[in-house]
């Protein structure tokens, strides 16, 4: 029995793809307590509550899992407008979001993307 749960966890370990997803807290205290909504493929995946920080920014990562290589399409949903991404995997594992005010008043939330881990 406990090499058949040994087994399942390897192969759920291996067999599962997730993009790496932080998203920054930010320092404008007018964006605190704003909530995102992750969608990936169009299936809501993840709620993010943003918590504003006086000092430097600080990140929530959370691991989104994918069903399989290729291109997937990542939104971010902030209050009535939504942000879409276009992201590859495994070449784009590893995602960083980012909310920012304008000045006009407007939420605008931008993505880096890259392969490797970000050093925070």
């Amino acid at each position: 029995m406990k090499k058949l749960l040994l087994l399942l966890i390897v192969l759920c370990t291996v067999s599962c793809k997730k993009y790496v997803v932080s998203f920054e807290q930010p320092t404008n205290m007018e964006l605190d307590n704003i909530k995102l909504e992750v969608f990936i493929d169009k299936e809501k995946v993840q709620d993010i509550n943003l918590k504003a920080t006086e000092a430097l920014p600080t990140y929530e990562t959370v691991g989104l899992s994918v069903s399989g290589e290729g291109k997937h399409l990542l939104q971010v949903k902030v209050k009535d407008t939504t942000f879409s991404f276009d992201v590859k995997y495994p070449e784009e594992k590893f995602i960083r979001i980012i909310t920012n005010l304008k000045p006009n008043g407007k939420i605008h939330v931008g993505i880096l993307k890259q392969n490797y881990k970000y050093k925070s």
